[in-house]
């Protein structure tokens, strides 16, 4: 990673649901702590293209850790209007978080190497990024909303700056055929430790647990014609040619 392709930015919102899959079946309830993947979720949701793969450093807790539950009516699998059901979900509030990343090249995607132009796809994701994102930003969930700023990693006072803490396993996030040329959907696990507010993320390919899911057929890729190049794009958003 070089000092040019080190991104940073904070994302904050009144709710987030990070949810522990031992949960998903009913009552759901959110984990401490953001995971690997919704990182990855929210900085994508700033800028993303195939041609590349977004790799979460830091994450940096600003706001003290507090959950609240709300009753929530489910919305019935059949869609059926006679079949209410009544369910409390428990929700991390007032969330803000500091985040560290960088952008790799995605080398499963050879017919997309004439895209791969660093200097443009960061100059675009600042740009985006001061915009509050290409799309909607959310934590964890579709209902909770989420912004994104940029910002200094370090910039600030945390809630956390003199605070040491361990969670547990959790998730960290899925390996996808798309990005590691593998078949095989699989889930990595993890246990986060919290020192002076900061978990430092372990590459995907440094994480041990890994539960396989099921193997994923082959896709094809989208003809390029439907896909804007990074050239025209920064052109677009930036105007001149940029090298």
């Amino acid at each position: 990673m070089s000092e040019d392709n080190q991104l940073s930015f904070e994302v904050w919102g009144r709710n987030a649901l990070f949810t522990d899959p031992l949960t998903r079946g009913g009552e759901k309830m959110s984990y401490q702590l953001p995971t690997y993947q919704s990182l990855v979720g929210v900085a994508s949701s700033i800028y993303w293209k195939p041609t590349f793969i977004w790799r979460i450093d830091k994450v940096r807790v600003m706001n003290q850790i507090r959950v609240e539950s709300k009753a929530i009516r489910p919305l019935d699998k059949n869609f059926a209007l006679d079949k209410n059901s009544l369910a409390y979900y428990t929700y991390l509030a007032d969330v803000r978080y500091q985040v560290q990343c960088h952008i790799e090249w995605n080398m499963q995607r050879s017919d997309l190497a004439s895209d791969r132009n660093m200097k443009k796809h960061v100059a675009i994701f600042k740009r985006a990024l001061k915009a509050g994102g290409r799309r909607d930003v959310y934590l964890g969930t579709r209902e909770c909303q989420g912004y994104v700023k940029p910002v200094r990693f370090d910039e600030g006072e945390g809630a956390y700056d003199n605070d040491d803490r361990l969670f547990g396993v959790m998730v960290h996030g899925f390996n996808y055929p798309e990005e590691t040329g593998d078949p095989m959907l699989s889930v990595r696990l993890w246990a986060p430790k919290m020192h002076h507010g900061i978990i430092a993320f372990p590459r995907p390919d440094e994480c041990t647990i890994i539960q396989p899911i099921r193997k994923i057929a082959e896709q094809n890729w989208q003809h390029p014609d439907t896909m804007q190049s990074v050239d025209d794009l920064y052109a677009e958003l930036i105007g001149g040619n940029g090298q």
